[in-house]
């Protein structure tokens, strides 16, 4: 099965959500200890290692501030 890395571009991140709600694993949650420099909770990968590289997270970005690179 592929594995999947997630990044993201924390400083344009406004935290709606659309990326937590739409991945099939689960694994991504938004940090509210964790503000970018607008004062929005950033989201982070709980679990990486579980990552399948769909990229539904990104598809579903409005600001298109993540990125997913798949590994073979």
């Amino acid at each position: 099965m592929p594995k999947g890395k997630v990044t993201f571009e924390y400083e344009r991140c406004k935290g709606c959500l659309l990326c937590v709600v739409n991945c099939p694993k689960k694994i991504l949650y938004q940090d509210m200890e964790t503000l970018n420099k607008s004062g929005y909770n950033i989201i982070k990968v709980s679990e990486p290692d579980k990552c399948i590289g769909c990229a539904f997270c990104a598809m579903m970005c409005p600001d298109s501030v993540i990125t997913v690179e798949v590994e073979k």
